[in-house]
Formats: C-alpha cells, structure tokens, sequence
C-alpha cells in the first residue's frame, strides 16, 4: 500500500463453532474471501486467537474508499455473506477503521 493514511480498514471479528469448522474453512476460503475481493476489498490479515479473552477469529480487509465500503455494508451481498457466514460463527461484529500498520481490534 502506498500511502496507508488514504486507506480504511474492515475488522470483522467472531468465532467459530467448533463442530462446523470443517465447513467453515470451504465457506471463507472459496466464497466470503473471493466475494470481498471482487467487491473492491484486500484481504490483509487472519487471525486466530488460541488463548486468552476475545475472539477466536479476526479477518481485515483494506479499501481506499471508504464510500464503497459504506455501500458494501448497506448491501445485499454483504447481508447474504454473512448469512452464510452465521452458519459456521457466533459473535459476529465489524467495524470500519483508519488504517494503521499492525494489528488493530
């Protein structure tokens, strides 16, 4: 990235139900991650939380536009998403930030 001061960040976090993490990996991989990417966004990170509080999961996203971001939100794909998501997750939140380098909650 360029200039990270121009770039906005999508946190989502959540957790996985354990008896569907077969289902679960499928599901991210070849079609939450894919859609996001073909929606204007970069997969930046994942991360996986195997001690302490919080959650289990943190997947960000990047976008230089904040506008679509805000678009993708009040969408129907990103509704039907995480529809599919909620099959295989509890917990789910986002939220949209500023970009900085590093991990960010």
């Amino acid at each position: 990235m360029s200039d990270a001061q121009d770039y906005y960040k999508l946190v989502l976090t959540y957790e996985v139900v354990q008896e569907s993490l077969q289902s679960y990996y499928p599901y991210v991989m070849g079609k939450y991650v894919p859609t996001m990417q073909q929606m204007g966004l970069e997969m930046l990170e994942a991360w996986t939380t195997s001690w302490g509080n919080g959650p289990s999961r943190h997947i960000v996203f990047a976008s230089r536009d904040r506008e679509m971001v805000e678009q993708l939100l009040d969408g129907e794909t990103w509704e039907h998403l995480n529809e599919g998501l909620s099959e295989y997750v509890t917990d789910f939140a986002y939220k949209v930030i500023p970009f900085r380098h590093g991990f960010q909650l």
